[in-house]
């Protein structure tokens, strides 16, 4: 029965759309973490009669039947709505206020992008990020530095040991996408540059369209959950539906059946 088939169709969407609901709560807390959004598409229809078709009477039928064949997930689609602000006060974290990513290098070679601003220093004093991969480009803060200062320019300054004047140690550079949901996730808040993204677009922080940088705050995911909550809520309810259909379908079936002469 060609029920049991579609409903099947929606319930492994139901699945993969709660997968990414769990996802976005599960980094509720995760610094620079963007939610997801699981995108569906109905499947190919079978057409029974097709609209237009001309009867045996010479007329024209107004409609045509046509049986949808259920649905597939078509995509997982990032949101880079930013997230909210919380002040630490410690020197290494930056949120950027508006569009951009910070570049960090990988240990293959390439250049990895995140919002996650929570950055520590390495033993030879270089600005990394928490797994230890070091800011693009490379900012190296001397080991006599008694105070650091980010600019909204992105900047770096710090003032030395017997010393009052600032000296400019590095520049923190941001880069922009044409499509930044074409990025692909790496994990450990960071994503790497496909084809469907485009090569990214460097510059300061406040030049163009390039956002500014703040000093002392971090960048929170920007999950809601009560929307997810919701989200779940409905997921599971369209979930139960499908599965009372392939359950009205068996029941059909077994009255079908059960049918004698």
């Amino acid at each position: 029965m060609r029920s049991l088939y579609i409903a099947t169709t929606g319930m492994e969407a139901q699945k993969l759309n709660l997968d990414v609901i769990s996802n976005n709560l599960a980094n509720a807390n995760t610094v620079g973490y963007k939610k997801s959004r699981a995108d569906f598409q109905e499947l190919l229809y079978q057409n029974l009669s097709t609209p237009g078709t001309t009867s045996a009477e010479g007329t024209q039928t107004p409609s045509g039947i046509q049986i949808g064949l259920g649905v597939k997930p078509i995509a997982v689609q990032r949101n880079f709505q930013q997230g909210d602000f919380v002040q630490t006060g410690n020197n290494l974290d930056l949120v950027i206020e508006g569009d951009g990513f910070f570049q960090v290098l990988m240990p293959d070679g390439t250049t990895g992008y995140t919002r996650a601003g929570s950055f520590k220093l390495d033993n030879q004093g270089k600005v990394v990020t928490s797994d230890g991969y070091p800011i693009e480009p490379s900012v190296t803060i001397p080991t006599n530095t008694t105070s650091i200062t980010v600019g909204s320019n992105g900047k770096v300054s710090v003032v030395q040991a017997g010393s009052t004047t600032p000296t400019e140690v590095g520049q923190i550079e941001i880069a922009r996408f044409i499509n930044p949901v074409g990025l692909q996730s790496l994990g450990k808040n960071l994503y790497t540059v496909t084809a469907s993204s485009g090569d990214a677009t460097t510059g300061n922080p406040g030049t163009e369209a390039f956002g500014t940088i703040s000093q002392g705050f971090i960048e929170m995911s920007n999950v809601n959950v009560i929307e997810e909550m919701v989200n779940m809520i409905m997921s599971q309810r369209s979930y139960e539906i499908a599965s009372k259909t392939v359950q009205a379908a068996d029941e059909m079936l077994q009255t079908a059946n059960n049918i004698k002469r």
